[in-house]
């Protein structure tokens, strides 16, 4: 078989990969993107018409770095001549949630928020019950993951990168003049430097990889879950429903949530997806089974009675996707030797998603990592 040559090869070409391979190949690096599936595929954590985004973090840190991928997207959707997010406004409620805390750390990184009465949100959106004071900020509302990752796609084979799909990475092996990549096809890449991007599938294979090359990083204690989403036609198809982070206590049968405008996914006609960000359960990218669990059905569900009148009832369509959880949810981006590790995961990655090809590429090309990001155990 031929080996390809690149100065980068990008494994994974998930939200993370592809905004990787835009900006590195816009940086003027010769990359190659290498897909297991095809671009845009259903079996990971990057697919789907609809992914929230917010500027509402209880820690300063996050909500800076919404704002600097703010100018991200921007740039993204003026490049790619496609808009890409719908501005909604959002939600932030619940017991545990501490809306009037996330008032004050929004307030003094200088965002737009205020507190809403429960009567007020009542008034301006008949369909939704809350049973307190709840925070609202504008610049909230929903991405389209699967348009965004084809734009970053285009966007770097615009500027030269080479896209292959169908590439099961078996192995990585190191050279004297570099790095060698070789696929289950028996295809291979050259290169100097890997990045990882491999979401799910990155805990199952990172193991080897760093063994075959003798590399030693502190990694955080991966754990991959599989997450359940539920879709529901709206009563009044008027209606345009900002979108909702709610967690209340969990031993007092609540939980967190999440709902937003379901997009594509959830038909031709107006709905709402509704997930439970704390009911899935352990399992691995190649041995998840897709079976929706009746209990994550049954919560969503007793928390929809309870909180969305506007909704109907049963489901018009469900659907499971994958976390990657770090231990302290932060994300990992970081380089040792040759290979750049990308797991910018834990369930709030999309909405980073252009910004994150950023920090790929400075730690690739000038090893600069933000702290919060670096190996650790």
């Amino acid at each position: 078989m031929v080996t390809t040559e690149a100065d980068v090869v990008v494994i994974g070409a998930g939200l993370a990969g592809a905004s990787a391979a835009w900006h590195l190949a816009a940086s003027g690096c010769g990359v190659a993107l290498l897909e297991r599936f095809r671009i845009g595929h259903p079996h990971g954590s990057s697919h789907g018409t609809s992914r929230i985004f917010r500027r509402a973090y209880a820690d300063p840190f996050y909500v800076e770095l919404t704002g600097i991928a703010e100018r991200y997207w921007d740039q993204l959707e003026a490049e790619s001549g496609q808009p890409l997010r719908t501005f909604t406004g959002g939600l932030d409620t619940g017991g545990a949630r501490d809306p009037a805390g996330l008032l004050e750390v929004l307030r003094s990184s200088g965002v737009s928020a205020q507190m809403m009465t429960a009567q007020e949100i009542a008034e301006r959106w008949p369909g939704i019950r809350v049973d307190e004071p709840t925070m609202f900020h504008p610049d909230a509302g929903w991405l389209n993951a699967d348009t965004s990752v084809a734009a970053m796609v285009r966007l770097a084979e615009r500027h030269g990168a080479e896209v292959s799909t169908g590439v099961t990475v078996e192995s990585i092996e190191a050279m004297e003049s570099g790095i060698m990549v070789h696929a289950e096809t028996g295809a291979s890449w050259s290169a100097s430097h890997v990045v990882l991007s491999m979401g799910a599938w990155l805990p199952e294979q990172l193991p080897g990889f760093l063994r075959e090359l003798g590399l030693k990083p502190e990694l955080p204690q991966f754990t991959v879950k599989q997450q359940e989403v539920f879709y529901f036609r709206q009563r009044d198809a008027t209606v345009h429903y900002p979108t909702v982070v709610h967690k209340g206590r969990s031993r007092e049968g609540d939980g967190e949530f999440y709902t937003l405008p379901s997009g594509a996914d959830g038909g031709a006609e107006p709905a709402m997806k509704i997930g439970q960000f704390n009911s899935a359960f352990p399992t691995t990218a190649s041995g998840r089974d897709k079976v929706i669990d009746p209990r994550a059905r049954r919560d969503v569900g007793r928390y929809l009675e309870q909180h969305f009148p506007g909704l109907e009832h049963d489901p018009v369509a469900a659907a499971s996707c994958l976390f990657t959880m770090t231990g302290d949810q932060d994300f990992l981006i970081d380089t040792v030797g040759p290979i750049t590790v990308a797991s910018p995961c834990s369930g709030h990655g999309a909405k980073f998603a252009p910004l994150l090809g950023r920090l790929i590429a400075d730690a690739v090309e000038s090893r600069s990592v933000l702290p919060r990001f670096a190996f650790r155990s």
